[in-house]
């Protein structure tokens, strides 16, 4: 222990109450002791300390060592010894008993006192620092828990690689390398599919289909979206259907590619390949087209909706409810999922849809109910008319024709648009009226409605009403 200088002149004459001070606030606790180890005196720095060891007011007159647990009164002989012997202090981990809960932790180190016969005994308050241990202990069994779950992962990932019949090959979406292969696919392409090798499709596929293979890799890569693609092998005219479905591993892209066999059963092989087409057909459809759960969440969706809500991916939309997106929330979905529970289809329901970026979109929706494994879900087709009601909601508006086209235009337009279109609807049917009553007679049709000739021809032209070119020929 590395000592004062010159104590004497740096500390100077203390008295005993600034001593008492300075060896309370020395420690978290300080016991003063007799030579036989006897408590003649205590000190506790923090209330919370003083709290926990509520039977400190009880150590006076006490031994030392019967005021810790059992097993920490060897060591207190320990400490009385030490002092005793003026050797250099050892610091000793003894534990005190709490009021309540786990035993309180205490770092001791005693020292001869300036009286002859008097130890001063400086106590350290171990809990933050047990607390860290046992946070350590237990991130270190999480981690061991954490590393024997991916242990096992990997073991029935590389059990079902192996035991797979399809064969299963890993592509590095960067360089196109193979990472990985299973028995099948080394069975079935040889030295074409070595890991750490180039994909070498031209060897594994014949003529053009190897071409279509590289561009099926190169367009899930870039889209994100699984895709497959009927081939050829090199070594036969054998068909195969070759599957591929990006994900991320490790801050890059991985290809799954799969190889597998079609319906061996020729009546089976074109109704896979109608389905197929089907479904390529509403993944790159222009109308938004989505399906869901019974309970109206999402479980698959084609490009056109995930552009239309905003969504970069079709992962941030699967488990979503559709009504995150509708515009009168709590309204629009359970109207249209009891059509849906009660006749089975509903046809161009008027709403709006959010993006997630805030953009609004009017749109229709069509939805129908089919039954899948027993239980139903709905599939809705979804189509933006925000351009057809924009151009009915500005100047060049599309002429009105009936009140119900004003009936469809209600939720739409603004109440204001809607009676300026009431009133040309009016206006309209008047002028048609009055020209009929009169066997189509100008003067006698304006007459009747209390317009000038040159007010009825402007409305005439404003309607598109009658050969207004014919008469001014005449």
């Amino acid at each position: 222990m590395k000592a004062f200088r010159a104590p004497k002149s740096a500390l100077g004459r203390l008295d005993a109450e600034a001593v008492a001070v300075l060896v309370a606030s020395a420690a978290d606790i300080t016991l003063i002791l007799d030579k036989a180890g006897t408590v003649r005196d205590v000190a506790i720095a923090a209330s919370h300390l003083a709290d926990e060891l509520a039977g400190h007011a009880r150590w006076y007159g006490r031994r030392w060592a019967d005021i810790v647990t059992a097993d920490s009164a060897g060591k207190v002989e320990m400490l009385l010894a030490n002092a005793a012997s003026r050797q250099a202090p050892e610091w000793r981990h003894l534990n005190h008993p709490a009021v309540s809960g786990a035993d309180v932790p205490v770092l001791y180190v005693a020292v001869p006192g300036g009286v002859p016969g008097r130890l001063v005994a400086f106590g350290r308050d171990q809990r933050p620092v047990s607390s860290l241990q046992r946070r350590l202990v237990d991130a270190q069994q999480s981690m061991e828990r954490d590393y024997a779950r991916i242990r096992q992962a990997e073991t029935r990932y590389r059990l079902l690689l192996q035991m797979a019949p399809d064969a299963v090959l890993l592509i590095d979406g960067t360089s196109l390398r193979v990472l990985e292969s299973n028995p099948a696919a080394r069975r079935l392409f040889g030295a074409a599919v070595e890991p750490r090798g180039p994909l070498a499709a031209p060897l594994m596929f014949a003529g053009d289909t190897a071409r279509s293979v590289e561009q099926l890799l190169a367009g899930v890569l870039a889209s994100g979206r699984a895709d497959d693609v009927r081939a050829r092998l090199a070594d036969g005219d054998r068909e195969v259907v070759v599957s591929a479905s990006p994900f991320r591993d490790d801050g890059g892209v991985v290809c799954l590619v799969r190889v597998a066999a079609p319906f061996a059963d020729p009546a089976g092989t074109v109704v896979p390949k109608l389905k197929t087409k089907l479904l390529k057909l509403l993944e790159r459809a222009p109308d938004a087209f989505v399906v869901t759960g019974e309970d109206g969440r999402v479980v698959t969706a084609n490009a056109a909706f995930l552009e239309l809500v905003q969504l970069p991916n079709e992962e941030r939309a699967h488990g979503e409810s559709l009504e995150r997106w509708l515009g009168r929330a709590g309204i629009d979905l359970d109207i249209l999922l009891a059509h849906l529970r009660q006749r089975g289809l509903v046809r161009l329901f008027a709403t709006t849809l959010r993006g997630e970026l805030g953009a609004p979109a009017e749109v229709e929706i069509s939805g129908v109910k089919v039954m899948n494994g027993g239980r139903p879900c709905f599939g809705f087709a979804i189509r933006d008319v925000g351009r057809r009601l924009s151009v009915a909601a500005s100047g060049e508006r599309v002429p009105a024709r009936s009140f119900e086209y004003l009936t469809e235009l209600i939720g739409r337009v603004s109440l204001k648009d809607l009676v300026r279109d009431a009133t040309d609807v009016i206006e309209r049917l008047c002028i048609e009226a009055a020209l009929e009553l009169t066997g189509d007679n100008r003067a006698s049709a304006a007459e009747m409605l209390g317009l000038s000739r040159q007010s009825l021809y402007v409305k005439l032209r404003r309607y598109g009403l009658g050969d207004l070119a014919a008469e001014g020929a005449n």
